[in-house]
């Protein structure tokens, strides 16, 4: 077998038989999932490869001039722009990510009760979903320990590899957590750390992947996709709109511009995988396509988010990549039988350039003090699906409507944290929360569920009004958990791969 050229060698065809738009988790896979099927299967993704560049472990070029970011800009909801930081190379966002493949809890899969709202229950339980959870943590080659998390599911298959090891100043930090009786986990990670080390002492977290040592979704599904000769990738593709059949019951086809030229792509099967925003932004951009429900861009979700700084002057933390632990002793509950306030873990180390992005004024000597006494943490609670939180569109492009739920559990959350870090002896503590900027985690605006009249996607994420289109992305999740999502995307999109070659790859 062997890997097929991307359009800038090969062109963009004019009929396949499945068209993805976005090569993401989701998309790619997907792609996977259905490689080997001998449908004729077509990625379209906007950007280009993330390959060599000089810039890939400069954090000064990463986080103080944004090299990777593209001159893109949303609008809020009082119409003030900014600079989403959303990625687009193959791979998606996953070029950037922490590498972090987590399995929602089971009882995530259920109605929750949070201190400001409810979080709505799957179409299906963990149980059904369980299998591909396995399966793909067997394809990203994930690193971790099963039996350490007290909130973890059960696991009917072991990772494939033994966790990512603590650096020292790390091991003796999980340790003081330990002391108090909490009990720290191995963060489950699709990294080689070995390789990635090879090119530069860096963190992997928000550093761009350039097939290095991170297992991102162009490194491990699509490497494997595009190994089959019915499989191709083409970059530089901007998908401007699905068109409907006259009847307006299927998709049929898509209109792009490649190099410059609007073209024209017919398929049997159409996969949305463009990320929450876009994907919604699409079917909106298309005149409400696979809207008859009125949920397209609705229940926009993107965790709650804060970093923290646990700072020990008397000890100094030379850690380099730092990300191997994690805290959900608090996930279910407050530890007082209270609702549940979230998930904890280690961020990529900071380091002073890193500060400096967003602290310019403070002298770089200070940074680099600050960044050897720190232990970095991000901490993370469920954002609640909103009926108003949405993407619209309109003649200036994507405008999101955002206001943050469940922000009780979330200041509990952060309380909590610092009650923990001071009492691991810790006696500065800093935070910062993210913003609308970092929609690394955005999800919900295409959900799926069993009735027509309020979710936009059945279980295996085809749509309602259209029986050959398909999301595959964070756009399907009903509610957000409040851990990474990256694994509960691949082990849907292999679980919808797998209905689909059932089904035929009939529409």
């Amino acid at each position: 077998m062997t890997a097929m050229l991307d359009t800038s060698l090969r062109g963009l065809p004019e009929t396949v038989d499945i068209a993805i738009i976005g090569s993401g988790i989701g998309g790619a896979t997907l792609a996977y999932g259905l490689a080997g099927s001998g449908a004729r299967i077509a990625i379209l993704e906007r950007g280009p490869h993330l390959g060599a560049h000089p810039d890939a472990r400069n954090a000064r070029a990463i986080f103080q001039r944004g090299v990777f970011r593209p001159a893109e800009t949303w609008l809020d909801a009082q119409g003030r722009r900014f600079n989403p930081r959303n990625y687009y190379y193959a791979g998606g966002n996953s070029k950037f990510y922490g590498g972090v493949l987590t399995r929602y809890r089971e009882r995530d899969f259920a109605v929750l009760e949070h201190w400001d709202g409810i979080s709505p229950a799957w179409p299906f339980p963990y149980a059904e979903l369980a299998p591909w959870y396995g399966r793909a943590e067997q394809l990203f080659a994930v690193r971790g320990a099963a039996g350490q998390d007290p909130a973890e599911p059960a696991h009917s298959t072991p990772y494939p590899a033994p966790p990512v090891p603590d650096e020292p100043s790390i091991a003796a930090h999980r340790k003081r957590l330990a002391a108090l009786g909490l009990q720290p986990f191995s963060l489950p990670l699709a990294v080689d750390i070995d390789r990635w080390l090879q090119l530069a002492p860096t963190p992997w977290d928000a550093y761009p992947d350039t097939n290095r040592g991170k297992l991102d979704a162009e490194t491990a599904p699509l490497a494997l996709a595009l190994q089959h000769d019915q499989v191709s990738l083409h970059t530089g593709v901007q998908v401007e709109r699905l068109l409907l059949t006259a009847g307006g019951k299927q998709i049929a086809a898509l209109d792009v511009i490649a190099n410059g030229e609007r073209r024209r792509i017919r398929a049997k099967l159409f996969v949305l995988s463009a990320g929450a925003v876009n994907s919604a932004a699409l079917l909106l951009g298309s005149g409400g396509v696979a809207n008859t429900s009125g949920v397209v861009g609705r229940y926009f979700m993107n965790h709650n988010c804060t970093a923290m700084l646990a700072i020990d002057p008397r000890q100094s933390n030379d850690a380099v990549y730092q990300k191997t632990i994690g805290l959900n002793d608090f996930y279910f509950d407050d530890g007082a039988g209270g609702k549940p306030l979230g998930n904890m873990q280690l961020l990529g180390k900071v380091t002073a350039p890193i500060l400096k992005a967003s602290l310019p004024y403070v002298p770089q000597a200070a940074l680099h003090w600050l960044a050897l006494h720190t232990v970095d943490w991000y901490l993370m609670s469920e954002d609640l699906p909103l009926a108003d939180n949405r993407i619209v569109i309109d003649g200036a492009g994507i405008v999101l409507h955002w206001q943050r739920t469940n922000m009780t559990a979330h200041r509990k959350l952060v309380a909590k944290a610092r009650q923990i870090f001071r009492a691991a002896g810790y006696p500065v503590v800093l935070t910062r929360a993210f913003d609308r900027r970092t929609p690394s985690h955005q999800c919900g605006t295409v959900r799926m569920g069993h009735d027509p009249a309020s979710a936009a996607l059945d279980e295996f994420c085809r749509a309602h009004d259209h029986s050959n289109l398909f999301v595959v992305d964070a756009s399907f999740l009903p509610a957000s958990a409040a851990v990474n999502p990256s694994l509960t995307i691949a082990a849907q999109a292999l679980r919808v791969a797998d209905h689909m070659l059932r089904e035929g790859l009939r529409a």
